[in-house]
C-alpha cells in the first residue's frame, strides 16, 4: 500500500516490513509537523512510563556513563584490522569454532561498524566483542570526523574505506552495521553510490530513515539534511531498482533522537528490508542490547546470498518489490 502525503512528508510510504499496516502513522502524518511531533512525544512519554521503559532508561543512563569513559580511547585507537581466526581452530571456544566449521564464509566475511554523530568506534565495544565471541573473525570499526556536515561526502569516504577493506581481505562483499547517522551514511552509499555491489547486508540501529524532527533545532547543514522534508530524504526515497543489499532496521519506541520513532523503519518499496521494533531501549543502548547482538549474529550467520535463511527457525527477511532493470 502506498499513500500520498502532504508536506512535510511528501515521499510515498509503504507497509513497515513486519506485515503491519500504517493507518495510525498515516493519520499522524496527515496532521502535519506539529501534530506528528506532539503525538510522537506523547506516545514516547507513555512508553517511557512503563516498567520496560523505566528499565530501559536506567540501562541507557548507565551505558552513557560508561561510554563517556570509553570515548577517549575510541577516539585515539586505530581501526581494528584483525585477519580472522588464522589457520587453526583448536584454540577457539566452542561457539567460535562451531560457526567457522559450519560456514567458513560467514565466519570470515568482514563486518564493518559505522558509528553515529559526534561519536566514535567506542560505541561498538560490546557489540564487536559479542560478534567475535559468536564466531565472526573479522569485525572492524572505523572513525569518521565528528565535524561531518554532509551525508553524501561521508558516504563517498565510506565507499573508499570499503574498497580498501575488500582489497585487504579478498572478500568481494561485506556486511555493514550502522548506528544512528552511521546507518544513514551507509544507506546512501548502498542505494545511491552503487554500494550494493559491495554490501551483502546492512543493519541499522536507531537510524532516522525518514528523517527526524529533532533536526529542526540543529542550525547546521547536517541538521537540514536530517529533517523529514529535506532534499536528502527525498533523494533516498527515489527508485532503487535492482538493489542487491538486504536491510535490517532496528528501531525503538522510546528513541528520543528519532522523532517520530517510526521513522527508524525502512519503508522503501524497492528495498528488501526487515524492520524490527524494540520496546524500552534507549538510542545509545541499541548497540549493547542483547536481542540486537543475538539478532545480528543470527542473521549474518544464516543469511543466504538470495536473502533466504539456511536454518529452520531463523527469521525470514521480508521480500520487497523488485524491478528487473538495474538502476543508474
Amino acid at each position: 500500500m502506498t499513500v500520498s502525503l502532504p508536506w512535510p512528508w511528501s515521499a510515498p510510504r509503504t507497509t513497515d516490513g513486519t506485515g503491519r499496516t500504517r493507518s495510525d502513522d498515516d493519520a499522524t502524518l496527515r496532521d502535519g509537523l506539529p501534530g506528528a511531533v506532539a503525538r510522537s512525544l506523547v506516545r514516547a512519554g507513555r512508553r517511557l512510563a512503563t516498567p520496560s521503559g523505566l528499565a530501559g532508561a536506567a540501562v541507557e543512563a548507565a551505558w552513557v556513563g560508561t561510554h563517556l569513559a570509553l570515548y577517549p580511547f575510541g577516539a585515539l585507537a586505530r581501526g581494528d584490522r584483525r585477519g580472522g581466526h588464522g589457520y587453526g581452530v583448536e584454540h577457539l571456544p566452542p561457539v567460535q569454532r562451531g560457526l567457522l566449521i559450519s560456514d567458513v564464509e560467514a565466519a570470515g566475511t568482514p563486518i564493518l561498524l559505522v558509528h553515529g554523530m559526534v561519536d566514535n568506534r567506542s560505541i561498538f565495544t560490546l557489540l564487536s566483542r559479542g560478534l567475535r565471541r559468536r564466531g565472526f573473525g573479522r569485525v572492524l570499526s572505523i572513525n569518521y570526523s565528528p565535524l561531518t556536515t554532509d551525508v553524501r561526502t561521508a558516504a563517498a569516504r565510506l565507499a573508499e574505506q570499503v574498497e580498501e577493506l575488500v582489497a585487504e581481505t579478498g572478500y568481494e562483499r561485506i556486511h555493514v552495521v550502522g548506528h544512528s547517522l552511521g546507518g544513514l551514511i551507509a544507506r546512501y552509499y548502498v542505494t545511491r553510490l552503487g554500494g550494493d555491489a559491495r554490501v551483502h547486508t546492512l543493519v541499522t540501529l536507531g537510524t532516522p530513515h525518514g528523517g527526524t524532527c529533532d533536526a529542526y533545532v540543529l542550525p547546521l547543514r547536517l541538521g537540514r539534511q536530517l529533517r523529514p522534508d529535506s532534499a536528502l530524504m527525498r533523494e533516498l526515497e527515489e527508485p532503487a531498482p535492482g538493489c542487491m543489499t538486504r536491510f535490517v532496521a532496528y528501531w525503538s519506541d522510546i528513541d528520543p533522537l528519532v522523532v517520530p520513532q517510526e521513522h527508524g523503519r525502512i519503508t522503501h518499496p524497492d528495498l528488501i528490508a526487515h524492520n524490527i521494533p524494540l520496546q524500552g531501549v534507549g538510542h545509545m543502548s541499541l548497540p549493547i542490547n542483547g536481542s540486537v547482538v543475538h539478532g545480528i549474529s543470527t542473521t549474518l550467520a544464516h543469511l543466504a546470498q538470495d536473502g533466504s535463511t539456511r536454518t529452520a527457525g531463523v527469521t525470514q527477511l521480508e521480500t520487497g518489490r523488485r524491478s528487473p532493470s538495474h538502476r543508474r
